[in-house]
């Protein structure tokens, strides 16, 4: 600044609220993205604990679709609750994958947690309580991979390695 001009400072330097009203404007037009949350969950014989959904043809881990301002932990462990009555303390984060859109839904961010070893008694009186769940059922890896759809295999293959690795992996369609 020469000889004491200044220079014209962004009005949302001066106004708290025109920056808030700047802020909601961006936050308006920005994407959204799905979030759901799954739970690898399993037994003392270290079989994974799948839920087999009504309304799509293959089973799937326990879990399910973040509500909004939900964070990914917090819908795994209501998930688990609604699906299976079961409140448990939840584990380390194992994967966050992003999916690209697929028909009918848009891109989607799945966090995958590790849902610990239930005890057999707990393990044994696990029932559905969802209408959503038809059924569950402890099964082997390579049942596992029977059941699940195959790119949903594919993570939790990822899923089970990074508990096994005690690391996290982000996994993309090109990357599990």
């Amino acid at each position: 600044m020469a000889g004491g001009d200044k220079t014209e400072e962004p009005l949302y330097v001066r106004d708290p609220a025109a920056w808030r009203h700047a802020l909601a404007e961006g936050n308006r037009f920005q994407a959204r993205k799905r979030v759901a949350a799954k739970v690898v969950l399993h037994d003392e014989q270290r079989r994974l604990l799948l839920a087999d959904p009504t309304y799509k043809p293959f089973w799937d881990l326990p879990g399910g679709t973040a509500e909004a301002n939900e964070s990914p932990h917090e819908a795994a462990l209501r998930e688990v609750r609604e699906e299976l009555g079961l409140d448990f303390v939840l584990g380390d984060l194992l994967c966050v994958e992003w999916a690209p859109p697929r028909d009918p839904w848009d891109d989607l961010l799945m966090f995958i947690f590790d849902g610990g070893v239930l005890v057999p008694e707990r393990a044994a009186n696990l029932r559905p309580v969802d209408p959503e769940v038809g059924d569950i059922g402890w099964f082997t890896p390579e049942q596992v991979s029977q059941r699940l759809r195959e790119d949903v295999w594919a993570w939790t293959r990822q899923a089970l390695l990074a508990l096994e690795n005690k690391t996290i992996v982000y996994l993309t369609p090109d990357r599990c």
